[in-house]
C-alpha cells in the first residue's frame, strides 16, 4: 500500500492544469497544491450555472494562473495543455435535471469536450496524466448495497449516461494511446466553496442554505432515502493520490462514506450541528421522482486497498465546518 505523506513531493515545481478550477473541487485542489508547490494554471468558463466562481481562489489569487476558456474550444485546449505534468479534470454539467431538459448542451460538456480534452492531449502532451471526476450517477438505480466498482452500469438520466461515455473515453485513450488517466466516482461531496445560488450540484448544497436562511429544509419523498457523504478535504486526498501513483492508471475507483444515512437522518444532523432549524416531508416532484436512484452508498474498498485512501472527516465535523464557512462568506456564494 503506498505511503499517503510520500505523495506531497510528486506535485512540487510539477506544472499542473485544473479544469474547472473555479468550482468547488477544482478550486479547493487548487488551495492544496498552492501549498504543495506546484504550478497550477486554472481554466473556467465561468459560466453562470455552473458553478465558477472567483471568490473560491481569492486567497491564493497571486499564487495561480487562471484562464476565462471553454473546454469544448479545441484550439483553446491544445494550447492549454501543452507543458502539463498533470491535468485534473473538473469541468462538466452535473445538474441532473438540466440534462434532460438540455440533453445536447450536456452531451457536448461530458461528452465533446471530453474527447478534445485528450485528443489535446494525444497531440500535444501524450506523457500527461489525467485525473477524471466520475459519478455515482453512473451507476443508477443500485441493484444492490453497497454499491462496488463491479456493479452494471444504467444510468437513470441523460447525465449518468454521458458522464460514464467520458469516463470511458479516458479510459480508452490510457489503453490505446498510453494517456495515463484515472476515474474517481463521486458520491455526495460537501463543503466550502460549493455552488450554493441554486440547485444544480444536488441536495446538500440546497438543505444548507435552506438552513442558514432560516428555512424550512423540504425532504422529497419519505425521508428514507439512503446515501453517503465525502466532505471536500477527503475528495481532494483522492485526487491527489490517485495523479501521484501510477498502480491506478487506467482504473475507475468509487469513492464513498462510513457514515451512510437516511435523508431525514441527515437533515436531523444538519439541525443539530446548525443550532435549529425546521423541515417537513414533501411529495417528489415530478421531474425528479422519474429519475431518483433510491438508496445509494458506496464500496470504497478498491481504491483504499491500491492507494490507502479512507474516509476521514465525520458528517459531523463536516458540517459544522461547512455552515460555519458560509455563515461567514454567504454574500459570495448567495447571488
Amino acid at each position: 500500500m503506498p505511503k499517503r505523506q510520500a505523495f506531497p513531493e510528486a506535485f512540487r515545481g510539477k506544472n499542473v492544469l485544473i479544469t474547472g478550477g473555479l468550482g468547488f473541487i477544482g478550486s479547493n485542489i487548487a488551495h492544496r497544491l498552492v501549498e504543495l508547490g506546484a504550478n497550477i494554471l486554472i481554466v473556467d468558463s465561468l459560466i453562470p450555472q455552473y458553478g465558477g466562481n472567483l471568490f473560491n481562489i481569492e486567497s491564493i489569487r497571486d499564487k495561480v494562473t487562471v484562464n476565462v476558456a471553454d473546454i469544448r474550444d479545441q484550439y483553446s485546449m491544445n494550447y492549454l495543455v501543452k507543458d502539463q505534468d498533470y491535468v485534473f479534470n473538473l469541468a462538466g454539467q452535473v445538474s441532473h435535471i438540466d440534462s434532460m431538459e438540455d440533453p445536447f448542451t450536456d452531451l457536448e460538456i461530458n461528452c465533446k469536450s471530453q474527447l478534445s480534452i485528450l485528443e489535446a492531449c494525444r497531440h500535444h502532451n501524450p506523457n500527461v496524466k489525467i485525473i477524471f471526476a466520475g459519478t455515482r450517477q453512473q451507476y443508477g438505480k443500485p441493484d444492490y448495497v453497497p454499491v462496488d466498482e463491479n456493479h452494471l452500469l444504467h444510468p437513470t438520466d441523460v447525465n449518468g449516461i454521458n458522464k460514464m461515455a467520458g469516463e470511458w473515453y479516458h479510459i480508452l485513450y490510457n489503453n490505446v494511446y498510453g494517456i495515463k488517466a484515472t476515474s474517481l466516482r463521486l458520491t455526495n461531496t460537501y463543503g466550502p466553496r460549493q455552488l450554493m445560488k441554486h440547485g444544480r450540484q444536488g441536495f446538500v448544497s440546497v438543505f444548507v442554505r435552506q438552513i442558514i436562511e432560516g428555512e424550512t429544509i423540504k425532504i422529497f419523498g419519505d425521508g428514507k432515502q439512503i446515501r453517503d457523504f465525502n466532505y471536500i478535504d477527503d475528495v481532494v486526498d483522492a485526487f491527489l493520490l490517485a495523479a501521484a501513483y501510477d498502480d491506478c492508471d487506467g482504473h475507475v475507483y468509487n469513492l464513498g462514506g462510513d457514515e451512510p444515512m437516511m435523508l431525514i437522518d441527515f437533515v436531523k444532523l444538519l439541525i443539530q450541528v446548525a443550532g435549529g432549524g425546521e423541515y417537513e416531508i414533501v411529495p417528489f416532484p415530478k421531474e425528479k421522482k422519474r429519475i431518483d436512484i433510491g438508496d445509494y452508498y458506496g464500496d470504497y474498498r478498491r481504491i483504499r486497498a491500491t492507494l490507502g485512501w479512507q474516509y476521514h472527516t465525520h458528517m459531523r465535523t463536516g458540517l459544522k465546518k461547512t455552515i460555519a464557512y458560509y455563515r461567514k462568506y454567504k454574500e459570495h456564494y448567495w447571488k
